[in-house]
């Protein structure tokens, strides 16, 4: 090897302890799998790990207007989905930054560590505030999970079984998404919500058990030389703090209903979150400089486009084409079924991409959901639209997603070196938190002022799907530059 050779082409050829043997990766391809051989453990104790973080999203949000009733949190309801996203934003950043020194087991050993204890705390919680810590401790875990997820897997798997284990984790996320809600509201009917956050404890136990041996295996990155140390509050933690306070304030501006306080508020808790921002993403980012840091920009417009339409989806056809909300749920579930179905073809398809360029696939998975965004909105907005049209949307929506979600992710971690994996999965975690809380927040605004000046909701909606859809416009763009060179 050549001392011109990249350090990323260095992570994609050298062999690791779990990935290659004396007979070479290409002698290995036609009988490896994820789900097999030397690779089971790790690859179940991450579906596992993931699957437990999907479940606590989605599950303790069904419950939560229940908990918040019983604990006396009603007026302050947001906060119960805030302080997760928010700490969540602090836990990808300490995370990938720590596996980046010292590989990926401890940080996974601490982050879900973590996330037991807050399960813990906010099952056991006597009151609301006691109960928003829990959730806190929990973001912080769930943050560490999914950045640690992705560098494990660009660690510890060789090139070609990469997009797989790819597909593997969006499923791992999007299943618990079908089941946890129901799953939750059975525990909190039959037993109590508390029942939720403990049912969780043992399944943490039971992924840390099969994933951190294999990681250990690994070892560490050659320990980089020693630097000046700068100040404490220009460390990539510091950063991350700030960043998460400043979209907090932007969060909590959006909740205003007075323009004259909004529009400040958020606008500077917007200044301090960029600001913060430049620091804790790969140099380039906020320019979308051409690999790395494209792949953390369509990550953002990947989540921005799609979570941004799904959390009005079910409002829209609930209040405008008064469906209930079990059938508005059809739209979501149809959604999480096709992304799964785009991730896994994707995955299966992805050698022909190897060593060159995704842009194709990532640009056509943006125009398909940029096509289903327009579908499900006609099928919202148009009353001559039969109402399930937005259904079947979301579906076309969903596979769209999944390629585009999977091809990027995949390529973006083939062009981070072995010393930035860390880094590169946290940044794209981090991106994805980010486009879902500012979206949703953006949309949330936008359907309480139209309420506050009694314009009609369909105004409300069709300014969040016109901003989704030009996300996903922008990702089929910006695509070409996901490698350094030309397409």
């Amino acid at each position: 090897m050549s001392e011109q050779e990249s350090t990323a082409d260095r992570v994609r050829t050298e062999p690791t302890s779990l990935t290659e043997t004396s007979q070479g990766p290409q002698g290995m391809k036609a009988h490896e799998s994820v789900l097999g051989g030397r690779y089971a453990a790790l690859t179940w104790g991450i579906v596992l790990s993931v699957g437990l973080v999907a479940f606590e999203s989605m599950g303790v949000a069904t419950v939560l207007p229940e908990i918040a009733g019983n604990l006396g949190g009603l007026g302050a309801y947001g906060w119960g989905l805030s302080a997760l996203m928010l700490a969540n934003l602090i836990g990808t950043v300490a995370a990938g930054r720590a596996a980046d020194l010292r590989g990926p087991a401890r940080p996974l050993a601490i982050g879900l560590t973590v996330f037991a204890v807050g399960c813990a705390v906010a099952g056991a919680a006597p009151n609301w505030p006691l109960f928003l810590a829990g959730r806190f401790l929990q973001g912080l875990g769930v943050g560490a999970v999914m950045a640690l997820a992705y560098t494990a897997i660009a660690l510890a798997y060789p090139q070609h079984l990469r997009a797989r284990m790819f597909a593997l984790v969006s499923g791992a996320w999007t299943l618990p998404s079908l089941v946890g809600p129901t799953i939750a509201a059975m525990i909190a009917d039959g037993a109590s919500w508390r029942g939720v956050f403990v049912l969780l404890l043992p399944l943490v136990v039971l992924a840390a058990a099969l994933a951190l041996p294999p990681l250990r295996r690994l070892g560490g990155p050659d320990p980089a030389p020693a630097g000046e140390p700068g100040p404490w509050w220009a460390t990539p933690i510091a950063r991350s703090v700030l960043l998460a306070l400043g979209t907090a304030l932007f969060l909590a501006g959006l909740e205003l209903r007075t323009v004259a306080l909004l529009i400040p508020l958020a606008a500077v808790g917007a200044v301090v979150a960029v600001g913060a921002l430049r620091s804790v993403t790969p140099p380039g980012t906020l320019t979308v400089r051409r690999g790395v840091p494209t792949g953390v920009v369509l990550r953002f417009l990947l989540c921005g486009a799609y979570f941004g339409s799904e959390a009005f989806l079910p409002l829209g056809l609930v209040e405008l084409r008064e469906l209930s909300a079990t059938e508005a749920g059809l739209g979501l579930s149809a959604g999480a079924i096709t992304w799964v179905a785009g991730a896994a073809w994707q995955g299966r398809a992805d050698s022909r991409w190897s060593g060159r360029s995704r842009a194709v696939p990532i640009a056509a998975g943006f125009a398909v959901l940029l096509v289903g965004i327009v579908v499900m909105a006609l099928g919202i907005l148009v009353d001559t639209t039969p109402a399930l049209t937005a259904v079947a949307g979301w579906a076309i929506g969903g596979a769209g997603m999944g390629v585009a979600f999977n091809a990027a992710t995949t390529d973006t971690m083939e062009q981070a070196s072995a010393d930035r994996q860390g880094e590169a999965s946290g940044s794209m975690q981090l991106a994805q938190t980010l486009a879902v809380a500012v979206l949703s927040g953006l949309g949330g605004a936008a359907v309480a002022l139209s309420d506050a000046h009694g314009s009609s909701i369909t105004t409300a909606l069709t300014a969040t799907f016109a901003l989704t859809g030009a996300l996903a416009a922008a990702g089929v763009l910006v695509a070409r530059r996901i490698r350094g060179g030309t397409v």
